[in-house]
């Protein structure tokens, strides 16, 4: 595997052991006792702290903005910050060091590819909800795939690009296809949060 990054953040034995299991790890490492900055975890994945890392380092808003994986290993009667994704019990075994973290680059994976930001609105294609503050409307598979690619791209998008890779229709079809369904889409959104421009036209497409 070892597409994986890793920080190991603790005391001098502790980051020792692991270094010395590396070798076993289905990920790769760097350990460091040095104080948390945004230098420090560039290119890194997931982030493993060890609780006595936090004795001379802690910096609560710090940790608040990391937006990687944070995994705390500590001892089961610690009292555990709510801002970490996971947690690995010591003394812990090699296999589940190596579970955790996979765990954690799948769900993590899992959950950036499910929720998309547009403008002020939430899309999560899991639940297939589009959604702003307490609001929301469900949408189409179609949906979600139309406002995927008006979102990929730049510039507005034409009619025969999205009936290609939308509907899979020839860009010579003569259909209203895109027309129907990004009035209804324009209908759901505007009656379910009063936007009617939500979805952009001019003379080259459409854009979000």
């Amino acid at each position: 595997m070892h597409n994986t990054n890793v920080l190991i953040l603790g005391p001098k034995n502790f980051n020792t052991s692991l270094e010395e299991l590396k070798d076993y790890l289905n990920f790769s490492i760097k350990t460091t006792e040095e104080k948390l900055t945004k230098k420090l975890i560039e290119n890194i994945d997931i982030l493993i702290f060890h609780y006595d890392y936090f004795k001379n380092n802690f910096d609560n808003e710090a940790l608040k903005n990391i937006k990687k994986v944070k995994i705390l290993a500590s001892h089961p009667n610690k009292k555990i910050n709510e801002k970490f994704n996971n947690l690995l019990h010591l003394p812990m075994k090699l296999e589940t060091l190596n579970k955790i973290v996979d765990e954690s680059v799948i769900k993590k994976s899992f959950s950036d590819n499910s929720s998309i930001k547009i403008k002020s609105y939430i899309l999560n294609k899991n639940e297939k909800k589009l959604s702003k503050q307490d609001s929301f409307i469900l949408l189409t598979e179609k949906e979600i795939q139309f406002l995927e690619l008006l979102l990929k791209n730049k510039q507005s998008v034409d009619k025969k690009t999205i009936l290609e890779k939308v509907w899979n229709y020839s860009s010579s079809a003569d259909t209203h296809t895109v027309e129907t369904h990004i009035y209804r889409l324009r209908k759901k959104i505007n009656t379910q949060f009063g936007d009617k421009n939500f979805i952009l036209n001019d003379k080259k497409g459409y854009s979000v």
